[in-house]
């Protein structure tokens, strides 16, 4: 367990300084700052990762069973979409956007406990990372559409210069961006609610039961179940569309932080 705090606090460090970087970068509109902030989250991802499967081998089994470790995958998968998105776009200014949701969700993973304890029966299922490895990808996805679509808000007010012609892409790109983020995450989020019905049939003999936190999670999935139906039969763009991914996030950052706290239910153990 010490290896493990090591490698995810030194993730979180770097994640932070990664953040500062690339406010720098964005603020400043200094060229270095954006490109060490880039390397640098590539050493916070690798030590994420390790602490990941250090945590995986101490416990031996997937470390998705908890809050702890569905929080700190939960910001493992924000930064791998991160970072997918960064190469694919080559958009770099999206980091200051992203870092800050990144850090607010690692830092909620950091104040939760990481004893490790033996599975309830309930999670003792082939279905378990199934269902949890593709909400950490459908959530990592929503919050980059998050971070893109704030940067979409503002774009407007932040004037026209060289930098921001070369550094940040016009509303239209950043508007494909979000929605592309916004499918892929919808995609996998349906999946998870699949998934999710498959193993509760084969947990508690039913494939759904209203529990707040499947309530919430069918309230998330309507949501960007309507972004992409008026994107697609009414060409929603633009900035209801922004606004409507951002109002999506924080339903999923409902779903999974204020559910577990607020509401007790049978998914109460994760």
């Amino acid at each position: 367990m010490g290896l493990e705090n090591i490698f995810f606090y030194i993730a979180i460090g770097i994640y932070a300084i990664s953040m500062i970087l690339y406010l720098i970068f964005f603020i400043g509109r200094k060229e270095k700052p954006g490109t060490i902030a880039t390397y640098i989250l590539y050493g916070g991802f690798l030590s994420h990762t390790a602490a990941l499967v250090i945590r995986g081998l101490e416990s031996g089994r997937v470390p998705l069973t908890n809050q702890y470790e569905f929080a700190t995958s939960f910001a493992w998968g924000i930064v791998l979409l991160f970072i997918i998105f960064e190469k694919k776009f080559n958009f770099k200014a999206m980091g200051t956007f992203v870092m800050p949701i990144i850090l607010l969700v690692i830092g909620y993973a950091a104040m939760q406990s990481r004893d490790i304890r033996p599975l309830m029966p309930a999670l003792q299922s082939n279905w378990l990372v199934f269902h949890v490895a593709t909400a950490v990808i459908s959530y990592g996805a929503f919050g980059v559409a998050c971070g893109v679509s704030v940067m979409y808000l503002i774009r407007d007010r932040m004037g026209e210069d060289g930098f921001i012609s070369k550094h940040v892409p016009e509303l239209k790109k950043l508007d494909f961006i979000s929605y592309r983020a916004v499918a892929a995450g919808y995609f996998f989020l349906t999946l998870v609610m699949i998934t999710g019905a498959i193993w509760a049939e084969q947990a508690w003999s039913r494939y759904w039961a209203w529990d707040p936190k499947e309530t919430w999670s069918f309230i998330t999935w309507i949501i960007y179940s309507i972004y992409l139906h008026l994107r697609i039969t009414r060409g929603w763009r633009g900035k209801k569309a922004a606004l409507f991914a951002v109002i999506g996030f924080i339903c999923v950052l409902f779903t999974y932080i204020g559910v577990n706290t607020l509401l007790p239910s049978i998914h109460s153990y994760a």
